[in-house]
């Protein structure tokens, strides 16, 4: 999707050599026993650790570790969140002290969930040339490490521009992956590894995740992940798409996907995104989720299925005046051990001028619960059932600027 920003002057810091693969661990999964990846931080709390071990390999995790106990009711909780950029006004969130503030104060209901998910939109790479369009984004491979500290546990490159600098940003894109403290999911050396999930054991239940993109640009046409050719995967190609997630259900009860779908700007889902939905229920997800519309899009329940229209922007490297809404959060689903969606919680936030998520509290937070609720009228979507007790929205931290309003 075009994205106008101001464009770095630098080149950014080139990507880092001689990286080793570490084994696949999930959010249960105590730490490798190899020392950590150079630009790689040990977490201090959250955050799986870990990716593929091979190209093509399925990553997982069984141990145990953080958040390893069972609950007496065996219940899990997932949040997802949007879009996140270390590019333009975002790009000095990588020297965020504490590094856990990366993401900003909305951190913690991203680290307080048992799994959490969500989207990283550029390629990870200081070389390579630019592809034919409009606009074009990079970070370094500490970007994943940022993100593991901010409480994330897998993240989807399944997207437009994780391939915007051809293919020597692929190639360092896919060493960052191998060598990431994170898993990373819908980019791989062929389609065999981009669309493999992600499997992990999260408090005694064990949860798959895939991630693809349904954008129709030029990654999609020319960086789709082939039998022998890099890319991502592509919900463009359905059977594809379904086949993976069928085969994921196979491997877990709980299979989530996230998937880069939906129109820019269109608070409504589009034809083809609510037809994959209801193949991807069919195929047995237990959730349906994304981003790509740079605005929030409704959410709720599709049968036993849970569908996630749009999760809008995250951490937004652009200015206020191009983003359709400022309006983001971060969406939290609990889980039982075979899959049923029991609850639904979402603490809101706004976009400040930072471009970072801050935490909407007291009577802006209820409007911002409301307005979000009514984005379901033109899903066809049934109300998720409501969360047991909705997370309070953490408090901003200290230095956090006030939050803007929302531009549409």
């Amino acid at each position: 999707m075009p994205r106008p920003s101001s464009r770095r002057a630098a080149a950014v810091v080139a990507l880092f050599v001689g990286l080793t693969a570490v084994a696949a661990c999930g959010p249960d999964d105590p730490a490798p026993a190899p020392a950590a990846a150079p630009g790689s931080t040990a977490a201090s709390s959250g955050g799986a650790a870990g990716a593929s071990t091979s190209p093509g390999a399925t990553p997982s995790g069984t141990a145990a570790g953080k958040n390893a106990a069972p609950r007496p009711d065996g219940s899990i909780t997932v949040a997802f969140a949007g879009d996140v950029h270390f590019e333009g006004r975002t790009e000095a969130r990588l020297a965020v002290q504490p590094p856990e503030q990366a993401l900003g104060p909305l951190s913690r209901t991203l680290a307080d969930a048992d799994l959490s998910v969500l989207n990283l939109e550029t390629a990870i790479t200081g070389r390579g040339a630019p592809e034919p369009k409009t606009y074009t984004f990079r970070t370094s491979p500490k970007a994943l490490s940022a993100l593991k500290d901010s409480g994330v546990d897998v993240v989807s490159m399944a997207n437009n521009h994780a391939v915007d600098f051809g293919a020597d940003g692929l190639t360092d894109t896919l060493a960052a992956k191998d060598s990431s403290p994170i898993p990373v999911v819908g980019v791989g050396r062929n389609a065999k590894e981009a669309y493999a999930p992600y499997v992990t054991t999260v408090r005694g239940v064990k949860v798959a995740v895939v991630a693809a993109s349904q954008v129709e640009d030029l990654t999609n046409q020319k960086w789709r992940a082939g039998a022998n050719k890099p890319g991502i995967a592509s919900a463009l190609d359905v059977p594809a798409l379904v086949k993976a997630v069928e085969a994921a259900k196979q491997q877990a009860p709980v299979v989530l996907v996230y998937l880069h779908w939906g129109d820019e700007g269109k608070a409504c889902p589009t034809g083809p995104q609510t037809a994959i939905a209801k193949k991807l229920a069919t195929a047995g997800a237990t959730a349906v989720v994304g981003t790509h519309a740079h605005t929030m899009v409704g959410s709720g329940m599709l049968g036993n299925t849970y569908i996630g229209y749009g999760f809008g922007n995250f951490l937004w490297y652009g200015t206020s005046n191009y983003a359709f809404s400022n309006e983001t959060g971060v969406t939290t689903l609990t889980l039982t051990r075979d899959g049923k969606v029991t609850g639904e919680a979402f603490a809101p936030a706004t976009i400040d001028d930072k471009g970072v998520p801050v935490p909407a509290t007291g009577a802006t937070a209820e409007a911002a619960r409301k307005r979000r609720d009514a984005l379901r009228g033109c899903t066809g979507l049934a109300p998720a059932p409501a969360a047991p007790s909705a997370p309070a929205p953490s408090a901003p931290a200290t230095g956090a600027t006030g939050a803007t309003g929302a531009t549409g």
